[in-house]
């Protein structure tokens, strides 16, 4: 019955996160619409004009929808550390510590809320990618790999803007940590291949020393392109578990320090 209860109060508090954000035009606009703004640009605007070997001009929607779906994912994961902060400054979470519920499901609920989002974002960029062009050989077995590596990456960054979120002095704050991972994931794989980069910039897109974006976008290309798992997907998991157990304990700690 405790462990009932425990998932009940963070589903609960999480309804109340993914309620504000549906409510909150802001969030929508950033969250949702801005990552296909950016994929109807890079196809639409620059698509013309990058030249892959062996990659035609229309299949270039192919190769940066794996981009534009963690790209969505951090994003979200901004709104995931103002919001926290929010019921920080607010004095939100003194209520709830005096409420009869799980301390640590104000958190859960938090991290709940923001994934649900986070793949109900990448949802409506994979229809839309679609309705432009976008095509896949994966299979059910491969879409599995392809669910499980954005819940993973959605998990990680969530948990990764937790203590941000709680220890930033303000909600400007808080999100800023979101635009390190934006620049992580422009000097990767995301929308052109690393091999044409300037020799520095390549060994870092290649060897990033935090989330190696390229090998999560590789085995998320291969997998939609059902084509063989390289290495990339072992690098990409082993990072990606890495960095959200060190958060989680980070996450915890500062929040039980409040």
């Amino acid at each position: 019955m405790m462990i009932k209860e425990y998932f009940e109060d963070i589903f609960a508090l999480a309804g109340r996160i993914i309620k504000h954000n549906i409510r909150s035009l802001d969030t929508m606009i950033t969250v949702v619409a801005m990552p296909i703004m950016l994929m109807l640009g890079m196809v639409y605007i620059f698509g013309g004009s990058v030249k892959i070997e062996g990659l035609s001009q229309q299949d270039y929607i192919d190769y940066i929808v794996p981009g534009i779906l963690l790209m969505t994912i951090a994003t979200g994961s901004a709104y995931t550390a103002l919001r926290i902060n929010l019921d920080k400054t607010a004095g939100m979470f003194e209520r709830f510590k005096s409420m009869p519920i799980a301390k640590s499901a104000v958190i859960g609920g938090h991290v709940v809320a923001s994934v649900i989002f986070m793949l109900i974002s990448c949802l409506a960029v994979l229809i839309v990618a679609w309705l432009i062009g976008f095509r896949t050989d994966a299979n059910f077995g491969e879409w599995s790999l392809i669910v499980l590596l954005l819940v993973l990456f959605a998990f990680m960054l969530t948990w990764l803007s937790v203590p941000f979120g709680l220890m930033a002095g303000s909600v400007e704050g808080a999100g800023a940590f979101s635009y390190i991972i934006l620049m992580l994931l422009f000097v990767s794989s995301a929308f052109v291949p690393v091999a044409g980069m300037a020799k520095i910039v390549r060994i870092f897109a290649e060897n990033q020393p935090m989330t190696p974006m390229t090998p999560i976008i590789q085995s998320l290309r291969d997998l939609f392109t059902s084509a063989p798992l390289s290495n990339d997907i072992w690098l990409a998991l082993g990072w990606m578990f890495a960095i959200l157990i060190v958060s989680y304990i980070g996450g915890m700690f500062v929040y039980k320090k409040i």
